[in-house]
C-alpha cells in the first residue's frame, strides 16, 4: 500500500505541460501496435459490462479517431498528460460531455507541433472564455488497466500506475477532503484547484465473507 501512494504523488504532480527532455525514454504508447490491440488498451480502462458498450477514441499519429458510437454515454480511450504516459481512461457520460473534448484537442494540437507550455495556456483560456466546462455534477473516471504509465516528474523515469477510480472535483483540494498531503491511505485530488481536478480512490483487495474472522 505504501508503494501505491508513493505513486498518486507521481499522480499529483503529472500534467500535460511537462516539459519532454532528449533523454526522456520511450514513449509508452506504442502506434505502431496493431490496431485491435490499441482499442483493446482502451477498453482496459473500464469493466467490459462499460467499456464494451462505449464510445471509443483510438489514438492515432494524427490525434483521436472515433472508431465505434456507444450506448451507455462513456467514452474510452488512451489519455496521456505528457506526450510520454499511457493512461487507458474511461469517462462517463458528464466527463465525456465536458472534460473529454480538452483531452482531444490536446492530442489534435502536438500533431500540429505546438509546445506543451502553449497547449496548456490554449486549455486554461479555454476554461476562462467559457469554450470548455467543467462537470456539473459527480461522476466517475475508470482508469482500472493495469497498462498506464506515467512520467515521474522532474526525471526521465516512467513508472506503471495502480488501476484506479477517479471522481470529478472541479477546482478541489486536499484540504477539501480532508486529506494532508503526507497521510497515506486516504483519496487524494489529482490536479488540486484545477477546472480539471479529481478526487483519486485505489480500490482495496475485495474480503469474501467466507475469509473474514468470525
Amino acid at each position: 500500500m505504501r508503494k501505491l501512494f508513493s505513486i498518486i504523488g507521481v499522480l499529483l504532480g503529472t500534467n500535460f505541460a511537462a516539459a519532454v527532455q532528449p533523454d526522456m525514454p520511450k514513449p509508452a504508447y506504442d502506434f505502431a501496435l496493431p490496431r485491435e490491440e490499441r482499442i483493446k488498451l482502451a477498453e482496459s480502462a473500464a469493466p467490459a459490462e462499460i467499456a464494451g458498450q462505449a464510445t471509443v477514441y483510438l489514438l492515432e499519429r494524427t490525434g483521436y479517431v472515433k472508431i465505434r458510437e456507444g450506448t451507455n454515454g462513456f467514452s474510452c480511450f488512451v489519455d496521456r498528460q505528457t506526450p510520454l504516459n499511457q493512461e487507458p481512461t474511461c469517462f462517463d457520460a458528464e466527463g465525456s460531455a465536458t472534460t473529454l473534448p480538452t483531452r482531444l484537442y490536446v492530442e489534435e494540437q502536438r500533431t500540429k507541433g505546438k509546445s506543451e507550455e502553449r497547449i496548456k495556456a490554449e486549455i486554461d483560456q479555454g476554461y476562462r472564455s467559457g469554450k470548455y466546462k467543467t462537470p456539473s455534477k459527480p461522476g466517475i473516471v475508470y482508469m482500472m488497466s493495469d497498462k498506464g504509465y506515467l512520467l515521474v516528474p522532474g526525471t526521465n523515469k516512467l513508472v506503471a500506475i495502480p488501476p484506479h477510480l477517479m471522481f470529478y472535483a472541479p477546482y478541489a483540494t486536499d484540504k477539501d477532503i480532508g486529506s494532508p498531503p503526507a497521510t497515506r491511505n486516504m483519496p487524494r485530488v489529482i490536479r488540486p484547484g484545477q477546472p480539471d481536478a479529481y478526487i483519486i480512490v485505489i480500490p482495496g483487495p475485495v474480503e469474501h465473507p467466507e475469509h473474514q474472522s468470525k
